[in-house]
């Protein structure tokens, strides 16, 4: 056996029994690293089942304690609800007596009115309350939908009697019949009465409100302003400090007033006048400059004219201004002549489309009154 071959230790006892003392050793440890885990895993597992068990209690408890709070916001929800009912209902009671109070004034009046049997205005002018600054009517007109639905079914619980026909025979059903046809004859003719008034009432205004736009109209043609200056909501602004001056405005209100009613164009085209006088004074009174004398033929001319004397130069250049300042002044009047024409053209448009409103808001009215007939 030579040195180069290797040492299995087959067939040795020694080697053998070292490799199961090996064996035996890796086996106590992988057993002892088992062991370990498993305890640990157990611990684990008793951790969590204490975790989980704590957890279902605490569902339990948050449950039970969403419950008692949902039930605490029910009794406050139903406690709230019939606190609102209870004040719902207090609110329509009183509403309810005062509404039998003015109806009973109602009635007491219309009778006094039948009584009277006289013809008087058609309109009358409330007195506003001095409590809120407003009349009776303009509260009415500020009340909603809902307040006049609620008002009209309290109103009509008390004037639309129960009928109380029980044990009446075919005689007394008759008489009863009879007494409600009266009534119902009666109420009809008290709303055509209304509604007839209600129409010429309307139109009363209408011709009232025509009647106060053409006066209107007159005054502001009167002041020099335009026609529909005055009749809109708000009357026509006057400017009564300078916006540009860093100085006192010592004219008084009447004077500044002055200046818009008419007075301001004949300044503006006074101040024009002048200005155009000036200009035109220092361009005649210039200093008109000669023409160099030119050497040899002279600019312009034709084959076969004679020349040009001294002197008719000069003439000739005047004539030229002169025409030129013609020629400005027809354009400057042509240009007025065009911008009358355009505000006249512009103002019968307006007028046309004030018309084409009035009878569309005339149709309208139509519309509404075959509506509610």
């Amino acid at each position: 056996m030579s040195d180069d071959e290797e040492y299995t230790g087959e067939g040795d006892p020694e080697f053998i029994k070292r490799q199961d003392q090996k064996r035996s050793d890796l086996d106590d440890q992988l057993k002892e690293y088992i062991t370990e885990w498993r305890k640990q895993r157990s611990k684990e597992e008793d951790e969590l089942k204490k975790l989980k068990e704590k957890q279902a209690k605490r569902k339990v408890t948050r449950a039970e304690e969403e419950q008692k709070m949902a039930q605490r916001k029910k009794e406050e929800e139903e406690r709230r609800v019939r606190e609102a009912e209870e004040k719902k209902q207090r609110e329509i009671e009183e509403k309810r007596m005062r509404l039998e109070e003015a109806e009973k004034k109602r009635q007491a009046m219309l009778q006094a009115m039948k009584d009277k049997d006289k013809k008087g205005p058609n309109f009358t002018i409330a007195k506003k309350d001095a409590g809120l600054g407003l009349s009776s009517a303009a509260m009415e007109r500020n009340k909603t939908k809902e307040q006049l639905e609620e008002e009209k079914k309290i109103s009509l619980s008390f004037r639309i009697k129960p009928l109380a026909i029980e044990g009446f025979g075919e005689a007394k059903l008759r008489e009863k019949a009879q007494e409600l046809w009266e009534l119902i004859v009666k109420l009809e003719t008290e709303k055509y009465d209304l509604e007839e008034r209600q129409k010429r009432q309307d139109y009363d205004l209408k011709e009232l409100k025509e009647r106060q736009k053409q006066q209107l109209r007159h005054k502001a043609l009167k002041k020099g302003l335009d026609p529909e200056a005055l009749t809109g909501k708000y009357p026509p602004k006057i400017q009564v400090a300078s916006k540009y001056e860093r100085r006192v405005d010592t004219r008084s209100y009447d004077d500044k007033k002055k200046l818009f009613e008419g007075g301001y164009n004949t300044v503006y085209a006074e101040t024009l006048e002048k200005t155009w006088q000036e200009r035109q004074e220092r361009f005649t009174q210039r200093t008109k400059s000669k023409l160099p004398k030119w050497f040899g033929e002279r600019p312009g001319k034709k084959a076969g004219e004679p020349e040009t004397p001294e002197g008719e130069e000069d003439a000739k250049a005047d004539e030229d201004i002169v025409e030129d300042d013609e020629e400005v002044e027809e354009e400057v009047v042509e240009e007025e002549d065009e911008e009358a024409e355009e505000d006249e053209e512009e103002e019968e448009e307006e007028e046309e489309e004030e018309e084409e409103e009035e009878e569309e808001e005339e149709e309208e009215e139509e519309e509404e009154e075959e509506e509610e007939e």
